[in-house]
């Protein structure tokens, strides 16, 4: 550290002062920043901050020991003030060191004028959104003082606004591809994953308000079930054990399957044309989707419509399955190209549900007919009329719509009339087909067995979307700008990170693939200042992180995490 003068004009005179500077050194070669502005100094008042500020060239660790001094104090107004979360947040800074981000970030966003580094701020929204996920108002209004982020990452609480929030969310936005390329190279290395079978599926996420300078914010499909909010789709792509590849957001009323060539361009663009297989449910199988996926020796596996189900009749009837699993069968069949194969699945599980809402529609749809034939009898209605309530039924229980042949006739006096009877040939074909679904695939050198349990790696996709959801509180989204919203995204992915790369050490530390039970024990431990009055007559103000328990030291044990004693900075 050193000091420098600098000068400034008032009431047209120039007036001195000085101001504490540290150097220090980036990827991009030495840089300065100003630690406090001292003002106006005689010689002996910068020989004193001089000395002062000496210590702090030997770069003492955030967590580094000190000898210990022996004080006198009054045991009865020691007192603990400002307890605040302290294992999650720390946890989380682990993790980022481990993914290597911390220095990425750094490096990526260069440091220029700025009071609190972009880097920094950066960290405090993934922290944020990691440990107590709320948004960028309510982190800056009383969030960030509940957490130790000010005491990890040295930012003042006074200096943790909306603004400053939202400008940081400005700033990370346009690094998004290299963050992707970053993570998947250092998650393979960590954990040794190969991204040979990619899983892709897609999900919404809804609005508060109307997000009228977003073009994206669009309504269509919700899988939140508000359909009243604009929405955008997110595409999201992860590796077998669920890691993350990469994502893109869609229009809210962008069907999936036209996102397909979309996203498999992006991620070949981004890593190259390796042999990967692609994995999809059957909301993005249409026969376009097929074709761009069979150019340049693409493989896939796609789950399929269940109208092609019918196709496969009488090997539906065969009694040549294999079960692959208690309660699962598969049965591999041949196209008649010989370029593809199709893989039927027969689930006990999924058979009894299906059966039980075929069962269930068709008594309500039975039900409701019966009335309105009898409501015809009694009051009087013109066929329009009819029709809409017979319309309304089967849509409400559109399950086993099928099952019934219904007609609305007029008679002599020009009411409708109601006719129906059912189609035993569909309950057939209904009994036949429940819990059975379709996969097809052009990788032809594996078993049924593999095709299957590859398929259903998408839960990982899916696990992914909740967690992002639940845990992360994705949504709502509260953002109305297009890049604001993106930048919100983002943050989420970079929060989600955070959980998988847990879930995999904890994987390998053998407690199991849900990190939640692991995090909500340790996100249980505080930091806390003990105030100690000493008989000389001044306090002591020390940071203490609350002794883990007996279970928590075990988490901590098995996951190779060493929890510091104290903080440094204790204040007089």
């Amino acid at each position: 550290m050193y000091l420098r003068r600098c000068y400034r004009k008032k009431a047209n005179q120039r007036h001195a002062y000085w101001a504490l500077v540290e150097s220090y050194r980036t990827a991009r070669g030495p840089r300065q920043r100003v630690v406090a502005y001292l003002g106006e100094m005689d010689e002996a008042g910068r020989i004193g901050v001089l000395q002062a500020a000496q210590p702090q060239l030997e770069q003492a660790s955030l967590f580094e020991k000190v000898e210990p001094q022996w004080v006198e104090v009054d045991l009865k107004r020691v007192r603990v003030e400002c307890a605040r979360q302290f294992g999650g947040v720390w946890l989380g800074y682990e993790l980022l060191q481990r993914l290597g981000l911390i220095e990425f970030l750094a490096e990526q966003l260069a440091i220029g004028r700025e009071d609190i580094p972009w880097a920094t701020m950066s960290l405090v929204l993934v922290l944020a959104r990691w440990c107590d996920p709320s948004s960028e108002l309510h982190l800056a209004e009383q969030g960030y003082e509940s957490m130790a982020l000010a005491d990890l990452l040295g930012v003042p609480t006074d200096k943790i606004n909306d603004d400053r929030l939202y400008r940081t969310l400005d700033r990370i936005l346009p690094h998004k591809n290299a963050l992707e390329k970053h993570l998947k190279q250092r998650l393979g290395e960590l954990f040794e994953i190969e991204y040979d079978l990619l899983l892709y599926d897609v999900t919404s996420t809804y609005f508060e308000g109307q997000a009228e300078k977003n073009p994206q914010a669009q309504r269509g499909y919700s899988r939140d079930r508000r359909p009243d909010c604009k929405q955008v789709n997110i595409a999201l792509v992860v590796s077998r054990q669920g890691l993350p590849l990469g994502y893109e957001i869609f229009a809210g009323n962008r069907n999936d399957a036209t996102t397909v060539e979309d996203m498999v361009n992006a991620i070949e663009n981004k890593y190259g044309k390796a042999g990967r297989i692609w994995v999809m449910d059957r909301g993005m199988s249409s026969e376009d989707n097929v074709e761009f996926l069979k150019q340049e020796g693409r493989r896939y596996i796609l789950g399929t419509a269940k109208s092609m189900l019918k196709r496969f009749e009488r090997e539906l009837l065969s009694q040549e399955w294999k079960q692959v699993h208690e309660g699962l069968e598969v049965r591999l069949c041949s196209a008649p190209q010989g370029e593809e194969v199709f893989i039927l699945c027969r689930s006990a599980e999924r058979q009894e549900k299906e059966k039980a809402i075929h069962d269930r529609f068709e008594r309500r749809i039975e039900e409701g007919l019966t009335k309105i034939q009898a409501g015809c009898g009694k009051r009087k209605a013109p066929p329009t009329q009819v029709a809409q309530r017979v319309g309304r039924l089967l849509g409400e229980n559109s399950r086993a719509a099928k099952l019934f042949e219904v007609s609305v006739e007029t008679d002599t006096n020009g009411w409708g009339q109601l006719q129906w009877r059912k189609l035993e040939g569909w309950r057939e074909w209904a009994r036949i087909s429940e819990g059975c679904y379709l996969l097809r695939s052009n990788v032809t050198d594996w078993s049924g067995e593999e095709l299957w349990r590859a398929y259903i790696q998408l839960t990982e996709a899916e696990a992914a979307f909740r967690v992002h959801k639940s845990d992360l509180q994705l949504r709502p989204v509260w953002h109305q700008k297009e890049h604001r919203v993106q930048a919100h995204i983002l943050v989420c992915f970079l929060a989600y990170v955070l959980w998988k790369t847990l879930a995999q050490m904890c994987r390998h530390a053998g407690l199991g693939n849900d990190p939640r039970t692991v995090f909500a024990q340790l996100r249980q431990i505080q930091l806390v200042e003990v105030v100690l009055p000493t008989r000389a007559g001044v306090e002591i103000r020390k940071r203490c992180i609350s002794h883990p328990t007996e279970h928590q030291a075990i988490l901590l044990q098995r996951l190779g995490l060493q929890l510091p004693e104290s903080l440094e900075m204790t204040r007089v």
